[in-house]
């Protein structure tokens, strides 16, 4: 006689790579009860990067959703559990449980095939995530085989391990922390294995750096009162809160280019130039681009199309601007390919996805490429992949009526230009004073890598362009 044997899967918040940690559950799609096959999607998450929703790898009846909507769940924390039905004749199952090797090695086997088919909207299969997993699950491999039968008796279990984590973290051959900690470690100065982790089975938090460091600033006293410093900024906002005043979490999209944009103006030193430039003739080309229709009948044309042929001929002039700098090798690394990176301002917050391989396109096809970026920016459907590996930025100011700025490079890139508002200005032109229509370009630079000379010939040759849109031919 056979059974039907029924088994409880747990899926985890993926790992996406690329540095994300954490996603925030914006919306679920399921409830406890409701049945779900291989490949539905079960929920909404946002990134550090974008929105995407995330699909379950197996087929069964949802048994517990473990976190509220607006809840921030780390990388690799269980969200879901799921009842799968086993196969005939599973009885043997059972048998095979307690035995203290079968049962893991068929709990890894199990897992292998979900693993690999956990990706996120704009990502393929990732090889290599599962090593960063792997060093997660190794110490608590045990919790997900006792969860399902006693789910309170392991939850208390990475609590006392935590505890003990100072000396494991400091005896230890590489103590545990996240990517963007440790790259926090190295611009701070900061040995982790110095460090006392407070975080679950012995990591090393942003927080504990903060502490090592102010701990390592101020006498030996001050590590008492950095605790009431830090419970009085907490208590006096609400004393002075006023009835109209709103708190905002600093999550999502809005965290991540915070973070972004302190480790980039505190990390690479900014260099800005300005130029003024008369566009008369590159605005009056784009009037017959779209009035011909000969980029195609449904393409896009605007000036920010010919403001990004115009830095892509300046880097290929100039390939030196299309550089990142290699703290760990130190060696400033020449970039192959341009891959032009457009600021969008999106419900979500600011973010910088890029057209991958920019350089190599036509002007028709970098006008769909653009026009699909925007598109899709603003629909807020950009996906993680479409966000990474950026050389070289646009920030489009003028649309906000903006004259000029001055931009912040985005992290791991040397250069990003300002395109400011296009007015109609007195213009001295063929030895006359006329309107004409002028904008600013401000073009911000590391100057660790491109010196003042690289800049302002990358910028000089944008504005030679804008100002005489033939030169896409004679300079491209």
């Amino acid at each position: 006689m056979t059974t039907e044997v029924r088994s409880l899967r747990e899926f985890k918040m993926p790992d996406v790579g690329e540095g994300l940690t954490e996603a925030e559950i914006l919306s679920w799609y399921v409830k406890p009860g409701d049945t779900v096959t291989d490949g539905q999607v079960v929920c909404e998450v946002e990134t550090a990067k974008a929105a995407v929703e995330l699909p379950i790898p197996f087929t069964g009846t949802v048994e517990q959703l473990f976190f509220p909507e607006g809840a921030t769940v780390d990388v690799g924390t269980v969200i879901i559990s799921v009842a799968v039905a086993g196969e005939a004749g599973a009885p043997a199952a059972p048998a095979a449980a307690p035995a203290p090797a079968a049962a893991p090695a068929a709990d890894a086997a199990a897992e292998a095939e979900p693993e690999r088919r956990e990706v996120l909207v704009g990502y393929g299969p990732r090889t290599g995530g599962s090593q960063r997993r792997a060093r997660r699950t190794t110490a608590a491999a045990p919790a997900p085989v006792a969860a399902p039968v006693a789910a309170p008796a392991p939850v208390p279990a990475p609590a006392p391990v935590a505890a003990p984590a100072p000396a494991v973290a400091v005896a230890g051959e590489r103590p545990l922390a996240k990517p963007p900690v440790r790259k926090l470690a190295k611009d701070l100065g900061i040995d982790l294995r110095a460090v006392t982790p407070t975080g679950p089975d012995g990591v090393i938090t942003r927080e504990d750096l903060h502490a090592h460091a102010a701990a390592a600033a101020a006498p030996a006293p001050a590590e008492a009162p950095v605790v009431e410093r830090a419970a009085e900024p907490a208590a006096a906002p609400v004393a002075v809160l006023g009835a109209g005043d709103v708190r905002v979490p600093i999550k999502g999209v809005r965290k991540a280019t915070a973070q972004a944009m302190v480790a980039s103006a505190f990390t690479a030193p900014h260099v800005t130039e300005f130029v003024q430039v008369d566009v008369t003739r590159t605005m009056k080309f784009v009037r017959r681009l779209k009035e011909s229709g000969e980029l195609g009948r449904d393409v896009r044309v605007s000036p920010l199309l010919l403001v990004a042929k115009a830095l892509l001929t300046a880097i290929k002039r100039n390939p030196g601007i299309n550089a990142q700098w290699d703290e760990a090798a130190q060696e400033i690394v020449i970039k192959g390919q341009v891959n032009l990176g457009i600021a969008a301002a999106t419900p979500r917050g600011l973010i910088v996805p890029n057209i991958k391989d920019a350089g190599a396109k036509t002007l028709s096809g970098l006008a769909v490429s653009l026009g699909e970026l925007i598109d899709t920016a603003r629909q807020g459907k950009t996906a993680p992949g479409d966000m990474q590996g950026g050389t070289v930025t646009i920030t489009n100011v003028g649309v906000f009526g903006v004259d000029s700025g001055t931009p912040i490079l985005n992290p791991g890139e040397a250069a990003i230009l300002a395109f400011g508002a296009v007015r109609e200005l007195p213009w001295v032109h063929k030895g006359k004073v006329v309107p004409r229509q002028v904008t600013t370009l401000a073009l911000s630079f590391d100057h660790r890598l491109v010196d003042g000379e690289l800049g302002s010939k990358v910028l000089a040759d944008i504005a030679g362009v804008l100002e005489y849109p033939k030169r896409l031919i004679t300079w491209g």
